[in-house]
């Protein structure tokens, strides 16, 4: 089938005129685990077709909880795994893959590409980091971070917030812990929040039109 008349069809139930607007849009995505892997395949869903996925780690068998991956990649570089799955939706993806540490050295470079970067990592030195950086580097561009994500229900608490080009999703007080684990719904959750504000900057060029975000 030929990309036009495939996207046609693949895409004919999202919002009127939205793909074509996503057109050459690129987001980065710092981090392929749990958020990151269900971020793309989302934004994909959506119409992004553009990514550059960041991650150093491997996938592995306690990560099938709740990231986007299946038994047959354990093993794989998570960007490799991840880019397979974004092939099954849309052979069509274009994927920059870097499967490295990223630092405060090498952000930029990573990312300079991306239209908006979403932030899907573990650790909240790291997180601020890339948060500092992003905008130290490109003032006018988003950066979309998932903060409070562990444990499982209370929907009540998860939430959005704008601070200015920094917008985050999750409930950002609850911690991770033994007890608290990770699991696959409210993982999902906070994702698909960050999906979801990510393609309303995407399409609207702009906080000030992001609906249900509160500054």
């Amino acid at each position: 089938m030929e990309k036009e008349e495939f996207e046609r069809g693949l895409y004919s139930r999202n919002p009127s005129g939205s793909v074509a607007r996503l057109q050459g849009k690129v987001v980065g995505i710092a981090g392929a685990g749990g958020l990151g892997s269900s971020i793309a395949v989302s934004l994909l869903r959506a119409g992004v077709k553009r990514f550059i996925l960041v991650d150093h780690d491997r996938v592995e068998l306690s990560n099938l909880n709740r990231q986007y991956f299946f038994l047959d990649q354990v093993g794989l570089e998570k960007t490799v795994a991840l880019h397979q799955s974004l092939l099954r939706v849309n052979p069509f993806v274009e994927a920059e893959l870097h499967c490295v540490w990223i630092n405060a050295e090498n952000l930029v470079e990573l990312f300079a590409k991306a239209d908006l970067l979403i932030e899907a990592l573990d650790d909240p030195e790291m997180k601020a980091m890339v948060a500092r950086r992003w905008l130290q580097s490109f003032p006018d561009r988003y950066v979309v971070m998932g903060s409070g994500i562990s444990g499982y229900g209370m929907n009540d608490i998860i939430t959005t917030t704008v601070h200015g080009r920094v917008v985050i999703c999750g409930d950002q007080k609850t911690e991770l812990s033994e007890i608290a684990g990770l699991c696959a719904p409210r993982v999902g959750i906070v994702a698909h929040m960050q999906a979801n504000v990510a393609l309303e900057l995407l399409l609207n060029e702009g906080i000030n039109k992001v609906n249900n975000c509160v500054a």
